[in-house]
């Protein structure tokens, strides 16, 4: 992960994200821990397939802990959206018209994108062509398919 680049979160990706590592620091990491003291104390640690399995989980947690601390350290909370000059930036939540069908997609930050939930990284393609347009601009955006185009219909 590179330490300098600037990770974009809103305030509830950034609540989520920290309530996470509270969990994990609190909570998650401990009860590894005392599994570990366990299962040392069953004897001969080759052949002791429980404090394989924990150091392996703790050693994920870990992972995930570092990598949330410098998530959490560089991250840029999006403020309330303004859209004072109606144009699409990060946080704002937008109406498209793709083919005849209106879709819903919040711009967010990469670590809080998540397509299913229709949360899309403002470094994904279409997230790149929203960035700055205005209700009833268009934009192209490659697919496996070909080209769709989008319609801006609302900005919010």
């Amino acid at each position: 992960m590179d330490n300098n680049k600037k990770i974009y979160l809103t305030k509830e990706g950034f609540a989520e994200l920290k309530h996470e590592y509270d969990e994990l620091v609190n909570k998650k990491r401990p009860d590894i821990l005392a599994r570990v003291s366990q299962a040392r104390n069953m004897g001969d640690l080759s052949e002791n397939a429980e404090y394989v399995a924990s150091r392996e989980e703790l050693t994920f947690i870990d992972g995930r802990i570092d990598e949330l601390e410098i998530i959490l350290k560089q991250a840029i909370v999006i403020r309330d959206v303004k859209t004072s000059n109606h144009a699409i930036k990060l946080g704002s939540t937008v109406t498209l018209n793709v083919n005849g069908k209106k879709e819903i997609f919040t711009v967010v930050g990469e670590w809080e994108a998540d397509p299913e939930n229709k949360k899309i990284s403002h470094e994904s393609p279409l997230g790149k062509v929203l960035i700055g347009k205005r209700v009833g601009e268009k934009v192209q955006v490659e697919a496996p398919a070909g080209k769709i185009t989008y319609s801006v219909v609302h900005i919010k």
